[in-house]
């Protein structure tokens, strides 16, 4: 390509997302693909809570901090070590936290992070499926200890926050990959809607005493959680609400943690952060393009959905401005996401 120069939207110093500047249009080179990087025209993006926690929390020190990790587009380019793609592919990926975002026209990323997006998706559909579906899958199967496809497993598991991007998702995945009764929290109508259609079976009203409701649908208590908000608030309604040898996975942040009210039911507790094999370079990276894999052939198999929800227009500043604003305010359900430049 004879292309040397992108747009793109970042940032130079980290502002309150109602500042013009928060989020600005820039015009950065194309990069050069490394060795093992796919080089990718960006079709569409999608916008989760990393994005405006590093905006935040992140001085660029001076320079232009490109955001955005999730992304659905073309390659048209590869490094010399590439061995799984070629110029032309249709691709989705969740991207590294340490190198640039992917709200650019072309976007450089490792090939073992990257499977070929669900062919019956729009880009703008797939775009919204690769870093909650990564989480979902990682914190389902290998911290909660579930077995893929075990359709005969006993237990119950709670997922907060279910009509939120990961907990969307994660009630599709324990729908159909394992046999648990599925039990989400929501409280608004449309929250509560649109858990259900996504896989919940029982909706938990996060507004009112969780260990009550809990124990009216399964009275022998939960055997895994998965906890997309409010671990710290929540911990002692899991420890109660936990059979003994219970499992925690929890994603979100926070300061501290009186994880001392496990010790009795011997639960155990695990982090799910879906950038780890990425920031670490660990040997098992590309197990992240065959979970991504694997969800496309469901994908395409009519058994999960895209959580693709609204569609703000094309990727500039004033648009990821606006579905900055939305995720902050902690009211979206399912994904946000952006189409072209």
């Amino acid at each position: 390509m004879n292309q040397t120069t992108m747009r793109a939207v970042g940032y130079r110093e980290s502002l309150p997302v109602d500042a013009p500047e928060s989020l600005i249009d820039v015009e950065l080179p194309v990069p050069e693909p490394g060795p093992h990087d796919l080089l990718v025209k960006v079709e569409a993006v999608a916008v989760n809570p990393v994005d405006y926690k590093v905006r935040r929390n992140t001085d660029p020190g001076g320079g232009i901090k490109v955001l955005g990790w999730d992304a659905a587009g073309t390659v048209v380019a590869v490094g010399e070590e590439v061995e799984q793609f070629r110029v032309g592919d249709e691709v989705y990926y969740a991207g590294a936290l340490d190198r640039a975002g992917a709200d650019s026209e072309y976007h450089t990323v490792d090939e073992r992070i990257v499977a070929l997006k669900p062919a019956t998706l729009s880009f703008t559909e797939a775009a919204a499926l690769p870093l909650t579906s990564l989480t979902a899958w990682e914190g389902l199967f290998e911290h909660l200890g579930l077995e893929n496809g075990g359709l005969n497993q006993d237990g119950a598991l709670l997922i907060t926050a279910a009509a939120g991007g990961v907990g969307s998702i994660t009630a599709q995945l324990a729908r159909a990959l394992t046999s648990l009764t599925v039990l989400g929290t929501a409280s608004r109508p449309e929250t509560v809607e649109f858990a259900t259609r996504m896989g919940v079976r029982h909706v938990i009203d996060h507004r009112e005493p969780l260990v009550p409701q809990i124990a009216e649908v399964v009275p022998n208590g939960l055997t895994h959680v998965f906890s997309t908000a409010n671990t710290d608030g929540n911990l002692g309604a899991y420890a109660e609400a936990l059979r003994p040898f219970g499992r925690i996975v929890a994603v979100d942040d926070f300061d501290s943690l009186p994880i001392g009210v496990l010790k009795a039911k011997s639960i155990s507790y695990h982090w799910e952060f879906m950038f780890t094999r990425s920031m670490f370079r660990t040997p098992d990276q590309d197990r992240q393009r065959h979970i991504l894999t694997q969800v496309a052939r469901l994908v395409d198999a009519g058994i999960i959905t895209t959580t693709a929800v609204r569609d703000l227009g094309t990727i500039n500043a004033a648009n990821l401005r606006e579905a900055h604003r939305v995720m902050e305010s902690g009211t979206a359900i399912g994904k946000i996401t952006l189409t072209g430049f």
